[in-house]
């Protein structure tokens, strides 16, 4: 199924033309090749598609991106948010579906993320609003007593008791979200924005080192390590700072460590992308020297994952993963996202004109 060469068109074609982005702006978690079919629109994976194609149009300079990421940010805006309890919940809700219960940090600072990135790239100010509450949200519903709630009840906001798995849990991972925060403050200057996100990573630093790995599962190892770099990569910002600095060069080698490791087993995409992408970062902004050896074996990981076929709900897409090296039935648009963006990196690492500029992270 995988082909020989990434590309980053099939993968921007797929986002677009698979039925994966819905003609009403909403993404759908992922497609399932076993079943044929979708599932329910995650506004998560759509404040991620709005990251994607801002990435997407600044890249290529096509049109439909930058359109494609304003239908995604105006269907977060007019039908993601909760405007009772002033939150995003976790999925969408169409006309006569239940209600979703919950609404997530994580998911409220991606969308936020996208939003921005948005703002940035068009200069619309809707979109800086929509940022706005949602970095408030994150702040006024899911902060309490000192910490970080990961996950609330809705309504009402009640904050869920901590569960089994990593994203129930909360930790050093919400340093991602918490950029949200990071980028409001230089978008405005409010000063509770940018305390709110120097706690955040100072929990995270204090945190970190035990996250890993954290489970004697192997298979259960290689989620966290999914978790493990979007700690990573909230750190981008300020590694500056020695702390964070050291934090990044060793937290890269231990998720190439335990990722290598693992992967005859089970590996995911979107690891091997994220830990392309942090280690051509971490080079570029002199936090860690760069691997060529181990860069190279990335990207061909990341270009193996990609899917070649006739059906083009499939074609271009970038599975989710293998487990004993068969084919997991996932093709997924985050880690296509992932993918397309460390591939696009990799094939400029050499042009003394490649961006570093962090914000563009998916």
């Amino acid at each position: 199924m995988g082909g020989q060469s990434f590309s980053i068109e099939r993968a921007g074609e797929w986002l677009l033309r698979s039925g994966i982005f819905e003609a009403s702006g909403g993404m759908a978690r992922y497609y399932r090749t076993d079943q044929e079919s979708r599932a329910r629109i995650s506004l998560e994976i759509t404040g991620y598609a709005v990251s994607c194609f801002v990435y997407l149009g600044a890249l290529t300079g096509r049109d439909e991106y930058r359109e494609a990421a304003i239908r995604a940010a105006t269907f977060l805006i007019e039908r993601g948010w909760d405007d009772t309890n002033q939150v995003f919940p976790f999925e969408y809700a169409r006309p006569g579906e239940e209600p979703c219960r919950h609404s997530y940090f994580f998911d409220s600072g991606i969308m936020a993320r996208g939003l921005l990135a948005l703002w940035r790239a068009t200069g619309e100010g809707r979109f800086l609003d929509a940022a706005h509450r949602a970095g408030q949200s994150m702040l006024r519903r899911f902060v309490a007593e000192g910490r970080i709630h990961p996950i609330v009840e809705l309504p009402g906001c009640r904050p869920v008791p901590p569960q089994a798995r990593w994203a129930g849990q909360g930790g050093c991972y919400q340093l991602k979200a918490a950029l949200a925060w990071y980028e409001l403050h230089e978008a405005g200057g409010e000063q509770e924005f940018l305390d709110a996100w120097e706690d955040c990573l100072d929990a995270a630093l204090r945190g970190h080192e035990s996250f890993l790995p954290g489970e004697a599962d192997e298979r259960k190892v290689m989620d966290r390590l999914h978790a493990y770099c979007y700690f990573l990569e909230g750190l981008l910002p300020v590694l500056n700072r020695q702390p964070c600095a050291r934090a990044m060069a060793e937290g890269v080698e231990r998720v190439s460590h335990f990722l290598r490791q693992i992967a005859a087993e089970f590996e995911r995409s979107d690891v091997w992308a994220q830990l392309l992408r942090l280690r051509l970062l971490a080079s570029r902004l002199g936090a860690a020297p760069l691997s060529q050896f181990r860069a190279e074996q990335e990207a061909a990981a990341v270009t193996g994952f990609q899917l070649t076929d006739a059906d083009p709900a499939i074609d271009g897409g970038v599975c989710f993963g293998r487990a004993e090296g068969v084919w997991m039935p996932f093709v997924n648009p985050v880690s296509t996202s992932f993918g397309l963006q460390s591939m696009a990196m990799w094939a400029k690492r050499g042009e003394a004109e490649a961006r570093t500029n962090w914000r563009e992270l998916i």
